[in-house]
């Protein structure tokens, strides 16, 4: 199971860069756009003690919900501090119920000398999908209330597990896009308008196995093309231990966004974050 998953894994990027080499699209940019978001699913152990493992299943099919805290504790400094160094905003979607036990992570990205984009996660990290209505109401108030602690009122939103469900309540609670459901047969370089929110789509979740040369490759894509990449992951997606964590940076992180810094610098790509590309259209439309 473990070897089928790599395989996948490493096949992934390269079954997208042929795809997208012939797709076609409806939209074009006036250069490329490189879009990264990343999903907070737990980010502290404590949570897992808190919720006392009947949260575990709606964060993560293997492994508790305590360990994936664990790992993201670790690696989000990490991470932050990555995209810092290389000057590159991203989206942050935070778990609301993290700030009860844990505000590092959020004081960092406000510290950041970089305007990366707070976005959120839900509050419990729930399937929205197999929530009701009001406890899904619930939810996204909870997460106003906790957020606004920081003068923060989150605009762009990603759903727990990628299943996308009541629309009409984000807008009520005044977001302005969401990332929708993606897979293989359902990724795109493409951002689209559904009522009042844009769907940032996801273009490639980058797994334990990608190859940061297809990466490159699918990067000249979206500049040839002019279309938006839009990559996402898990901070638990980088390993275990830290040593693994700073390897699986090193190895695929780097390489990919020193390429796109020195695409960026010719002017034949920008780095957006959810929010800034969503306020991009809005003008562009």
């Amino acid at each position: 199971m473990c070897n089928s998953r790599k395989l996948k894994g490493a096949l992934s990027p390269l079954a997208h860069f042929l795809i997208y080499r012939f797709q076609k699209s409806n939209i074009q940019l006036e250069n490329g756009m490189l879009i990264t978001s990343v999903d907070i699913d737990v980010g502290n152990k404590t949570l897992g003690v808190l919720n006392k493992g009947k949260n575990d299943r709606n964060v993560n099919d293997s492994i508790s919900e305590y360990s994936v805290g664990k790992i993201e504790e670790q690696a989000l400094p990490f991470i932050i501090d990555f995209f810092d160094a290389f000057e590159i905003p991203a989206t942050f979607a935070i778990r609301g119920q993290l700030l009860e036990v844990d505000t590092s992570i959020i004081e960092s990205l406000l510290k950041s000398p970089i305007k990366h984009d707070i976005g959120s996660h839900s509050y419990y990290h729930r399937n929205f999908r197999h929530l009701s209505y009001d406890e899904v109401d619930n939810e996204l108030k909870l997460v106003s209330v906790t957020m606004r602690k920081f003068k923060i009122t989150p605009k762009s939103f990603i759903f727990p597990k990628s299943q996308v469900a009541y629309l009409d309540l984000l807008e009520k609670y005044g977001y302005k896009c969401y990332r929708g459901y993606g897979d293989l047969l359902n990724d795109g370089m493409y951002i689209k308008k559904h009522g009042k929110l844009y769907d940032i789509h996801p273009s490639l979740y980058i797994g334990n196995s990608t190859n940061a040369m297809l990466m490159k490759k699918i990067i000249d894509l979206s500049i040839k093309n002019r279309l938006p990449f839009h990559v996402w992951f898990h901070p638990w997606n980088l390993g275990e231990k830290r040593e693994s964590i700073r390897k699986r940076i090193n190895s695929v992180f780097s390489p990919m966004f020193k390429y796109a810094k020195t695409k960026e610098k010719t002017g034949e790509i920008k780095f957006e974050t959810m929010i800034s590309a969503a306020n991009k259209m809005e003008i562009q439309n």
